[in-house]
């Protein structure tokens, strides 16, 4: 299996992203093109910088030609007429994807871009499908945590239009590279958010920022220290919307690597965010299972619902569009209803930052009139995931682990099913392959060391 690990030891931002993707080896014309696609009056200078001792590339993006400033730490945001606030990157570059509310309908020379503007904007640029939906995706879960900070409709979040043009290059750019990259999974490890204070239109706040915050739920973060805001809203964003799992540095092929720059170089400290690109190591395969032996605890919402006058035919697509949306999981529970009606208990796992996309969707979707929210805490075993071959083809296992030893492992469903109907064969029978394949690697690297594994050969 292919996949890309994000080494966010001096965080990430929009900028530094692309950075690294050019770095490692995807087109800058990609990225040239769709900017120009956009048509936002805005364009692209990449450069080389050295960045602490390290080589790397630089992205920046001119709006109108000109660059965005830096903030500095305690710098007063340079306000705007009727009360809108210019906000200014702290350690990486200018705006980013920092917000406000609109609260006026007053005409003011820097015009304001909200989410709806903003996806005809991205759907105009013609795209990949894919690559669309996960910039709409990118800016939305955006959205939705200013919304939540600021406890107004997403709607009503509107960008300023130079932050606006930054955020939505960065964001779409961030799609159209990782679609590029043509990988199975996105890796990444903790993210290194950075310390002190940033100044923006609301005021002072420590360093995540509020916004930062609220995308990094369910991500394991730290702060090396560094007075600097290291990981930016867009930068949480990305990982919120590509990153499938966090871990320490897998145990993979190197077949490259790149490195983006942010915008300031500190002393002692290289502000590059590396990504590195390649295959799961097959030789590994049953100590790969092994290897992350804790157990992690994370906090989700759980949204239910009663529904009791639900076509059963509609429950089937609220439950696949709720999956589609990113809730973790969903199920039905019969329960028996007020005047003896037969009804259904609708269950929804979600991160909580996609609680409020989730709970719209129930109400759009079903009959209820209301939906009860509650955080739980929960623990899950490590996990990680392997390809082996069969005669069939690649089929992912996954593999759970607790305390240095295999908990559990399971053919990926989807995997599995994809290929019964391209060949034509029993779903039970790809599935029993697929483990057999598993269990016959694993037992080859414990009858030898010398002998390179050969999955699914039987």
């Amino acid at each position: 299996m292919r996949i890309v690990y994000l080494d966010c030891f001096s965080g990430i931002s929009g900028d530094m992203f692309l950075g690294a993707l050019i770095d490692a080896g995807v087109s800058p014309k990609i990225f040239e093109d769709v900017v120009e696609a956009l048509g936002v009056g805005a364009r692209l200078e990449i450069s080389r910088v050295n960045r602490s001792g390290i080589s790397a590339t630089k992205v920046d993006v001119i709006v109108s030609g000109e660059r965005d400033l830096p903030r500095q730490a305690g710098k007063v945001p340079v306000p705007h007429q009727f009360g809108h606030v210019h906000e200014y990157s702290h350690s990486h570059r200018g705006t980013e994807a920092h917000t406000h509310p609109e609260v006026h309908s007053h005409d003011y020379g820097h015009a304001a871009r909200g989410l709806t503007e903003i996806r005809e904007v991205i759907r105009k640029a013609h795209i990949s499908g894919s690559a669309e939906q996960t910039a709409i995706a990118i800016f939305e879960k955006l959205g939705q945590a200013e919304a939540k900070i600021h406890n107004v409709p997403i709607e009503k979040i509107h960008f300023h239009e130079v932050g606006a043009v930054d955020a939505l290059v960065d964001i779409v750019c961030a799609a159209i590279g990782a679609e590029a990259l043509a990988v199975d999974e996105i890796v990444c490890s903790p993210l290194n958010v950075g310390g002190g204070t940033v100044t923006c239109a609301h005021g002072t706040f420590p360093v995540p920022a509020p916004a930062t915050v609220e995308l990094l739920q369910g991500a394991p973060v730290f702060s090396s220290g560094l007075e600097a805001e290291l990981v930016t809203p867009t930068g949480a964003a990305i990982v919120a919307t590509l990153v499938r799992r966090f871990s320490a540095f897998p145990a993979i092929t190197i077949d490259n690597t790149g490195y983006g720059a942010g915008l300031r170089d500190f002393p002692g400290h290289a502000n590059v965010l590396r990504i590195t690109l390649g295959e799961i190591v097959s030789e590994g395969i049953a100590a790969e299972g092994a290897r992350a032996t804790h157990i992690s605890q994370e906090t989700i919402a759980v949204l239910e619902a009663n529904l009791d006058d639900l076509n059963p035919q509609v429950f089937g697509y609220v439950m696949d569009r709720l999956l589609d949306a990113g809730a973790l999981d969903v199920f039905g529970t019969p329960v028996q209803m007020k005047k003896n009606r037969p009804g259904t208990l609708l269950t929804v796992l979600a991160k909580r930052a996609d609680a409020e996309k989730l709970t719209e969707i129930v109400f759009a979707e079903t009959t209820t009139l209301g939906v009860r929210r509650r955080d739980e805490n929960r623990q899950v075993l490590a996990r990680t995931w392997v390809s082996v071959s069969t005669r069939y083809g690649d089929v992912r296992i996954k593999i759970a682990s607790l305390n240095g030893t295999i908990a559990s492992y399971a053919p990926e469903y989807e995997d599995c099913r994809r290929i019964a109907a391209e060949r034509r064969v029993p779903l039970k029978v790809v599935m029993q392959e697929a483990v057999q394949a598993y269990l016959q690697a694993g037992e080859n690297l414990l009858t030898t060391k010398d002998t390179k594994v050969h999955e699914g050969k039987h």
